[in-house]
């Protein structure tokens, strides 16, 4: 369906004192008249023409079906997304649908009965990031068909954005530039856009390096940038938010837990549950929780302040590399999501995020070392009892494990700098003995009970 005429959105000023407006096929990425970012708004009018009801049997009637594009937990929920953007323009790999998978040994293990890890690491290419990048490779797609001359789609990352930038522009038929830190992202996140015909330049610099580079490129020449500080991204994001509830036959959680680098996930995650809030789907707000890695830990420090003042700081090398920024670009965007939400911002350790995720992982899981940091500050705000052991609380696992193999084996194999490997589970070597190996065996299960 073409929703051009029916539903109204464009990009604002996040600027409360600006009146800055410009469309959604203008390149552009922060106002020009305060320098500030900018956000996607929607006109409530239309969409409140609809019923709370109507929406919700609408969301449900889509999800996981085989018609283009609506079985894709973004798309299916077009009209508060991005309705610019014609079916036939849609870049699609029916992304979404993550498993909300309860937790209940690992509840059990710490005294809580409501636990549950979104998986959004279960997707195309391996992360969250797919959700936002769907919308923006779709409205540059659809800008293409309207005349617009974009040579390329560019991106800073630490890993995750350049896969799922690569993969939708090679979906698309459009050349995708990534700019990556060297020797600071996982050999199973650089082979992804290498495989897919990306552009990879591997610079000597960090994330934040990276970051000036792309925008000085974007800015000079017409080559459109893909990060999170563009909020088209945002908007695929925020479905996280719809589709949770969703799941929950649209009840509220009382935490969301979600780790923060760039900070748009947090932004993102809050937007989905205005939306929701505003036309009545749900009628209350849950708390917010953004997990920073205690190496590269800005809005923590920030956070301690009351957010009454903000300091980009010089990200140490972490295990958590991608959330390894001192400088993220989404940092008003969160923090204005945060005081809304009565948010909290906490910190973890090297040591502990890595024994947090392999914690959970002996309970089933095959978690990334970030989702890592939400676990581990959750143990701390539920041993602070700030989080109560019967509230519904779920944290957002932003990708899969199997991205992380290096960080993985080196924890099994104590090898991991300031790291006591508490969960450890080394593999034991035999030679093919019967004798021997009955014993392994007989030991190891009597030590496991």
């Amino acid at each position: 369906m073409n929703y051009k005429n029916k539903y109204r959105v464009w990009f604002q000023c996040i600027n409360d004192r600006c009146n800055g407006i410009y469309p959604l096929n203008e390149i552009i990425y922060r106002c020009k008249k305060c320098d500030n970012l900018l956000e996607v708004v929607h006109d409530l009018k239309p969409l409140q023409e609809t019923s709370q009801e109507e929406w919700k049997g609408l969301f449900d009637n889509r999800y996981r079906r085989q018609i283009w594009p609506y079985g894709s937990a973004v798309w299916g929920k077009k009209e508060w997304v991005c309705p610019y953007v014609e079916d036939e323009n849609v870049v699609s790999m029916y992304e979404g649908s993550s498993n909300v998978f309860w937790a209940e040994r690992f509840g059990k293990q710490i005294g809580v009965e409501d636990l549950w890890i979104k998986m959004c690491g279960n997707c195309h290419t391996g992360s969250f990031k797919d959700l936002g990048m769907t919308v923006l490779v779709s409205v540059v797609k659809q800008m293409i068909a309207d005349g617009a001359e974009i040579p390329a789609v560019a991106c800073a990352s630490t890993g995750d954005t350049s896969a799922a930038l690569s993969a939708y522009c090679a979906a698309a038929g459009i050349q995708a530039i990534v700019f990556l830190p060297r020797n600071k992202v996982s050999v199973a996140q650089l082979v992804q856009p290498l495989s897919n015909g990306a552009l990879v330049l591997s610079l000597d610099t960090d994330f934040d390096g990276c970051m000036e580079m792309v925008q000085r490129i974007c800015t000079e020449h017409n080559i459109y940038l893909a990060n999170s500080m563009n909020s088209l991204r945002i908007e695929g994001q925020k479905t996280v938010s719809i589709e949770l509830c969703q799941q929950f036959d649209w009840e509220v959680p009382d935490w969301v837990i979600i780790p923060g680098g760039n900070l748009g996930n947090v932004s993102a995650l809050g937007k989905g549950f205005i939306i929701m809030y505003e036309l009545g789907l749900i009628n209350k707000l849950p708390r917010i929780v953004c997990a920073q890695a205690q190496r590269a830990n800005p809005l923590y420090l920030s956070y301690l302040k009351g957010f009454k003042e903000f300091h980009p700081v010089k990200a140490e090398r972490t295990l958590a590399s991608a959330i390894q920024i001192g400088n993220p670009v989404s940092v008003n965007k969160a923090i204005k999501i945060l005081k809304m939400f009565d948010g909290i911002v906490e910190q973890a350790s090297e040591d502990e995020l890595s024994n947090a995720s392999a914690l959970v992982d002996r309970t089933g899981t095959f978690n990334c070392p970030h989702t890592g940091v939400a676990i581990a500050t959750f143990l701390k705000l539920l041993e602070r009892k700030v989080i109560k052991a019967n509230d519904r609380v779920v944290i957002i696992s932003t990708a899969h494990g199997l991205k992380f193999v290096e960080f993985k084996i080196g924890y099994h194999q104590g090898r991991l700098e300031g790291v006591t490997s508490r969960y450890a589970n080394a593999p034991v070597e035999l030679p093919p003995d019967l004798g021997m190996v009955k014993k392994a065996i007989f030991e190891n299960i009597k030590e496991a009970t």
